[in-house]
């Protein structure tokens, strides 16, 4: 795989980075992410402690992380259901 250098700015500093190509546009996301949560809970909270306004974009993104996570567990919980009940009727066909 093609790797790029590339630099992220990430609040006030800017971090080197090697990526592979086709995951450029997905850094290049997440960082306008977290700064776009950055800029929220400046604006929101009056926060400009760059250490405050990380650890909360860090305990934002756990959130968001936690919910999806128990949201696929759940939804495969339930396909897993599903599936078992159409293998006990079909079980019964037989």
């Amino acid at each position: 795989m093609d790797t790029l250098s590339i630099r992220i700015k990430i609040g006030d500093r800017e971090y080197p980075m090697k990526v592979k190509t086709d995951e450029e546009a997905r850094i290049r996301r997440v960082g306008k992410l977290i700064n776009d949560k950055i800029k929220k809970y400046r604006e929101e909270f009056g926060l400009e402690d760059r250490q405050d306004l990380l650890a909360m974009v860090a305990f934002d993104c756990m959130v968001e992380f936690l919910e999806i996570k128990e949201d696929h567990t759940e939804g495969s919980e339930q396909v897993k259901q599903v599936l078992q009940h159409v293998n006990k009727n079909l079980e019964s066909l037989l």
